[in-house]
């Protein structure tokens, strides 16, 4: 099968032809119809996150439709479409697991990180681990949903958002335009404050309540914000912008350096600083089910299988708005 590879002593991402892989037996192995091109994928190829393993294939928002399974997996059969999301593994035995918080699970393993993952024509994942899509989920505007979107839903449901809320967004990317669309469907108002002209349109395109530069003040204090962008400066930006009481949630993997904050002018006042770190299976499978009731779509450009280090500099450029996604199913663009 044809793959894209990382290095673990390069930044480079090279062409490869590898067997296709064999399923363990809680395993299914996937026909690889898309798959979302994330930031995430920037920070493995360029070493931002540590290297877990030699020569991986990053890619860890797929969807694929079900060639093979594994001797123990039961309840998916051949020719399911289903999807596959960052989280790959967990113990199912630590404190963290048993109690409803996988994604901070100690011995947590992760697709496109630590095993091969959907920048390839095949790719294996836990049955267990997989979301069922239906046959008339389109690939290409669903694979981003499960990276993206189900992240961007556990950022909004840690920003502890009030009804009727003042949300600021910043950065607006693939996780950005999915969140904003589904804080609107809750009622919120959305600020989104971040760089390059080609976000700022699609965040007015979607009717967001306000546009404007990354570092901008937004037109009222804030109830909660959510910081996308892998931009520590950001920081305390987002924390003099929020009222008393409010919440910053950091959404990314990976960040630069926050800088020096003055408490009184940041922290005071009962504001919370938070993170997010993975996501669970019940978040998946709460944010998909939300989507498809609320209408929520990913705004995609599609490239084909051959273009991905094109697809990866135009995301590290901000070129594109919306979400990113490889493939080359029959019927893409």
């Amino acid at each position: 099968m044809k793959a894209w590879r990382s290095s673990s002593i390069s930044t480079t991402l090279e062409r490869a032809e590898m067997p296709v892989p064999t399923p363990e037996p809680d395993e299914v192995l996937l026909r690889v119809e898309a798959c979302g091109v994330c930031r995430t994928d920037l920070h493995v190829i360029d070493h931002e996150l540590p290297p877990r393993r030699a020569d991986v294939v990053p890619g860890h928002q797929i969807v694929g439709i079900v060639e093979a399974r594994g001797a123990a997996v039961r309840r998916i059969e051949l020719g399911d479409r289903v999807g596959a999301a960052w989280l790959r593994r967990t113990c199912g035995l630590c404190a963290w697991c048993r109690t409803g918080r996988e994604n901070l699970c100690p011995d947590s393993l992760y697709t496109g990180w630590d095993a091969d993952g959907g920048f390839a024509d095949y790719a294996t994942v836990p049955a267990s681990y997989t979301y069922p899509l239906g046959p008339e989920a389109d690939p290409v505007r669903t694979a981003p949903l499960l990276c993206a979107g189900i992240i961007g839903y556990r950022a909004f449901m840690r920003s502890r958002l009030p009804p009727g809320g003042r949300l600021g967004l910043y950065g607006f990317g693939s996780s950005g335009h999915l969140t904003a669309q589904l804080a609107m469907a809750f009622g919120a108002q959305v600020c989104v404050m971040t760089r390059g002209q080609t976000n700022r349109r699609l965040a007015r395109q979607l009717g967001v309540d306000f546009v404007s530069d990354a570092f901008a003040e937004p037109p009222g204090p804030l109830d909660a914000a959510i910081i996308f962008a892998p931009a520590g400066e950001l920081v305390p930006a987002a924390l003099r912008a929020t009222a008393r009481g409010g919440t910053v949630t950091i959404a990314g993997i990976h960040m630069s350096d926050i800088p020096q904050m003055p408490y009184q002018q940041t922290l005071f006042y009962e504001r919370d600083l938070r993170t997010v770190t993975a996501n669970t299976r019940t978040d998946g499978i709460e944010f998909l089910r939300l989507a498809q009731h609320l209408g929520i779509a990913a705004e995609v450009t599609v490239y084909r299988f051959d273009a991905l280090p094109t697809a990866l500099e135009d995301l590290r450029a901000s070129r594109v708005s919306g979400s990113l996604v490889l493939s080359d199913r029959p019927g893409t663009v």
